[in-house]
């Protein structure tokens, strides 16, 4: 699909034109007549991410603030460099930042926020090295203190605004746009004492298995606008739903996460649903080694797959298993922490993704990409 954008006449490509590769990449007229086909493709969200706990290793010392609070100003940097469905590459970092309180009168010394730097840019399929810068993914993202909330228009109303925002550069023939996010994500939830039991349904073939887990954490995603781009070829998308952790295992759960999005007239709305099982090495305590294992489905309810794969499987063993019959996002996120003795979270991690599409269009990728990172802060938070 991409492919054809990067075409060189015969004409340019007898004078070497380069220039017109990266010209035509952004495209509108010829992404607006695109329809979203699917492909099977490995490492269609690939890369690698360097985490830097800074809130874990900058303690407080003046004395001022709550005990055991990092210092004004540490923040955790989540450094990245993921190719999304292998013709665009967001490069930048990610900070986050906590709410600070004094000692005594827990009077708000600083606000929590997450702040966006990320490059964006296309690449040439027939050369991936060859790749443009075409725009930002860029803005702040504050965190509501009391509820936890990250409001992703909130930026904008800062006394520096600053909203969370995509920006492209006018590309060829391509127009520059700017466009915004919005919504509110609420993250982990701070007590974890009042945490309730659920019980996860999803379909093998004909067969409802379920799982219930004990103390369920549920991230919730309220009407998430996801801005449209890098490439026209990826509209604005509204996201609703929930990504439920569960403390016992470190297993995530993803409860009916719709995407509901427009391209040429054309409504489309996503239901994913399935697993993130987290696996941690034997040696863990010393090597710092686990990773998420993806098993998440598109539209299951009208893609049942092959259930007499699964038959003689347990209930829960059918739930976890990957049918690669239906679309799906299979793969790893793979994490080597650096854990100092006598402490159970991390202070750095090397992130290595290594995520799979099976009948995926290239939207319903960069939709799941996109807030995956928005989450950035909640699933690498242990």
């Amino acid at each position: 699909m991409i492919a054809s954008l990067f075409s060189i006449s015969n004409r340019a490509r007898r004078l070497g034109l380069l220039a017109g590769t990266c010209a035509m990449a952004l495209s509108v007229p010829a992404f607006a007549q695109v329809k979203p086909e699917p492909m099977t493709e490995d490492n269609v969200i690939a890369g690698t991410m360097d985490i830097a706990f800074e809130t874990r290793t900058r303690p407080d010392t003046s004395g001022d603030l709550k005990e055991g609070s990092p210092a004004k100003g540490a923040k955790d940097k989540y450094t990245f460099a993921l190719s999304v469905a292998k013709t665009t590459e967001f490069a930048g970092f990610v900070t986050r930042q906590p709410s600070l309180y004094t000692k005594t009168l827990q009077r708000r010394q600083q606000d929590a926020e997450l702040f966006y730097k990320v490059d964006l840019a296309v690449l040439n399929p027939r050369d991936l090295k060859q790749k443009r810068v075409v725009g930002t993914w860029v803005g702040t993202v504050p965190i509501d203190p009391a509820s936890g909330a990250y409001d992703l228009s909130g930026g904008g109303k800062l006394k520096d605004p600053s909203p969370l925002r995509i920006d492209v550069n006018a590309v060829g023939k391509a127009p520059a746009f700017k466009d915004a996010f919005d919504g509110r994500l609420v993250g982990k939830s701070a007590n974890k004492a009042n945490l309730a039991s659920y019980t996860y349904k999803r379909l093998v073939g004909d067969k409802t298995v379920e799982v219930v887990v004990k103390k369920s954490d549920p991230m919730r995603f309220e009407n998430i606008t996801l801005a449209k781009g890098p490439a026209e070829i990826y509209p604005r998308t509204i996201v609703s739903g929930r990504l439920d952790y569960d403390y016992e295992t470190g297993n995530y759960f993803a409860d009916n996460i719709r995407f509901k999005y427009n391209m040429d007239g054309t409504d489309y709305t996503d239901v994913v649903t399935g697993t993130i099982k987290w696996i941690e090495d034997p040696d863990r305590a010393t090597n710092g080694k686990g990773y998420y294992d993806f098993n998440l489905r598109w539209n299951e309810e009208q893609n049942k797959g092959e259930g007499a794969a699964f038959e003689k499987m347990s209930g829960e063993d059918a739930f976890f298993a990957v049918d690669n019959s239906v679309p799906c996002l299979t793969g790893r996120i793979t994490y080597v922490d650096t854990i100092p003795a006598g402490s159970e979270l991390p202070t750095s991690s090397k992130v290595t993704y290594a995520l799979n599409a099976n009948k995926l269009t290239k939207q319903q990728v960069m939709n799941f990409f996109k807030l995956w990172m928005i989450a950035v802060g909640p699933t690498n938070d242990e």
